[in-house]
């Protein structure tokens, strides 16, 4: 056991505390650790984008409406947005192992029951069970990497190869989901997931060591539930404001619900001494663009995938497989920037790429405004290809930014919340993808469809025209002054150099914890 001095929280005396030693037990491969961390990696940010192509069969095999489809999307991303951060802390003070291990159980149990969904209201219900488990595996599993493999040049690898998992299992989700679709049904895109979860809950009960973080934060039980009653209050009131009526009192009131939370939890955060999301941050300019820069551009995303996947099979024609094949430019094109996109950060800053992306989603969004039944096919893939070679550009700035100036022990904090930015933007874009298009179909899929985007696009644009002039503000003279200026704030104390190499292996873990995830 090792005695440290623990960081004091908003000026409070600082405390003396005994970190607990890593539970390492007997070694093992760490090839093999990474392996088993990567498979849970792979299914669950697969899941975010496999599932839109399945749309279309689901609405028939259940007569569901735009807003059910939503629902189906957002109640996962939802879920994740709200309780990654909360998973991660759990992890740090009951191991990370064993919340690992649950987080696996709970996201096979709610794969299992999607697969057998006998109507839409359990779908639903099992898509928020399955992110729930969702929401303990990609922070736990970085934090499981980053103390496994404890050397910088090792450490680099495997996040390297972590975040390659990432951009492929997210690109080719729509592929794998169509051909799945359309060969088997589309039940069959959740029954993969529980062959891999079991394999993965045995694999890491017998290899993955458990181990906790030196300096537990504590819950915010009280914060937890006001970030989770504004997000759902939010999306709830986008999704159904269409079905229901703008004017209609239910509407009117989440609406309101969901700015009364916000504003209890900025109250209630600026009094807590180790709050759930810590307000100072938003004092630094970079650190709010990229908060913003983040939410916009996976609204953008998010409601690109729904839209596309609903207008290529249901105004098109398409097969679900078919669709998945339409999709696959924009799958390479993001794969293929996402793997350049942190060598151009790390050679060039962050403003070149966010510039970059936010002009090549804007230019997509712009030649989608012309949509229409008979689009030619050139056109239609190039705006895919287009929208694909800005989104993958735009994972590493965000991180980047996010984290530039704080402190390490603060960095961790800094990307996770960066990460929960990325979850809220595509729950927030599915959202806006049906209220909009909805609302000018009046809510018929078909050949009226295709032209009830418009609108939406033109809001794509300004999510790209967001990040681009975010982009530049954040790299400026003047934001980074704001970071300078909150950073006695939050800097590390001279006592924290004490902590030994075991304790500070993990203090590591936790500054790249979610640095590698994409929803995540």
């Amino acid at each position: 056991m090792f005695t440290t001095v623990e960081p004091p929280a908003r000026g409070a005396r600082p405390r003396m505390i005994v970190n607990r030693e890593l539970r390492t037990g007997k070694a093992s491969p760490k090839g093999l650790v990474l392996a088993i961390c990567c498979l849970s990696l792979f299914i669950v940010s697969m899941d975010v984008t496999i599932v839109n192509v399945a749309l279309p069969s689901i609405r028939v095999d259940f007569g569901a409406s735009v807003s059910d489809l939503q629902w189906v999307i957002d109640g996962y991303t939802l879920t994740i947005a709200s309780f990654l951060l909360l998973s991660g802390s759990m992890a740090d003070r009951f191991g990370r192992r064993r919340v690992f291990q649950i987080g696996l159980v709970v996201f096979s149990l709610g794969s299992l029951l999607c697969s057998i969904a006998p109507s839409i209201g359990f779908l639903i219900f099992a898509r928020v069970l399955q992110a729930l488990g969702g929401s303990m595996l990609n922070p736990v599993a970085m934090s499981i990497i980053t103390n496994t493999f404890t050397g910088a040049k090792e450490r680099a690898r495997a996040v390297g190869v972590w975040g390659a998992i990432v951009g492929v299992s997210m690109a080719f989700g729509p592929l794998i989901g169509g051909a799945l679709t359309e060969s088997i049904g589309w039940r069959s895109v959740f029954w993969v997931n529980v062959p891999v979860g079991i394999a993965a809950i045995i694999l890491c009960a017998v290899f993955v060591p458990e181990s906790r973080a030196a300096v537990a934060r504590r819950l915010d039980p009280l914060g937890q539930l006001f970030v989770v009653v504004a997000l759902v209050s939010l999306v709830f009131g986008l999704i159904e404001g269409p079905r229901q009526g703008w004017s209609n009192p239910l509407i009117i009131g989440l609406f309101l619900l969901a700015a009364v939370a916000v504003a209890l939890l900025i109250r209630h955060e600026g009094r807590t001494r180790e709050p759930f999301v810590d307000l100072r941050f938003f004092r630094s300019i970079p650190f709010s663009s990229a908060t913003i820069t983040a939410v916009s551009g996976f609204a953008a995303y998010g409601a690109f995938l729904f839209v596309n996947a609903l207008y290529l099979q249901d105004v098109r024609g398409l097969s679900a497989f078919h669709t998945g094949l339409y999709m696959l430019p924009l799958a390479v094109a993001t794969l293929v920037c996402s793997l350049i996109s942190g060598r151009l950060v790390a050679r060039f800053g962050t403003r070149p790429s966010l510039v970059l992306a936010g002009s090549l989603i804007a230019a997509s969004a712009l030649v989608l405004t012309t949509l229409t039944i008979d689009t030619p096919n050139v056109v239609l893939l190039g705006a895919y290809v287009l929208f694909g070679l800005g989104f993958g550009m735009i994972n590493a700035p965000i991180t980047t930014t996010a984290v530039s100036g704080m402190p390490r022990s603060q960095a961790g904090v800094a990307a996770g919340l960066a990460s929960t930015s990325r979850q809220t933007g595509a729950s927030i874009g599915v959202a806006l993808a049906g209220t909009v298009t909805a609302a000018g179909a009046a809510g018929v899929i078909g050949a009226p469809f295709a032209v009830a985007t418009h609108p939406l696009w033109w809001i794509v644009i300004g999510c790209g025209a967001v990040i681009v002039i975010l982009g530049i503000v954040s790299s400026s003279a003047w934001a980074r002054r704001s970071t300078e200026r909150i950073a006695h704030l939050l800097a590390d104390e001279p006592a924290a150099e004490t902590t030994p190499p075991q304790a500070e292996s993990v203090g590591t873990a936790k500054s790249v914890q979610t640095q590698g995830s994409v929803h995540d």
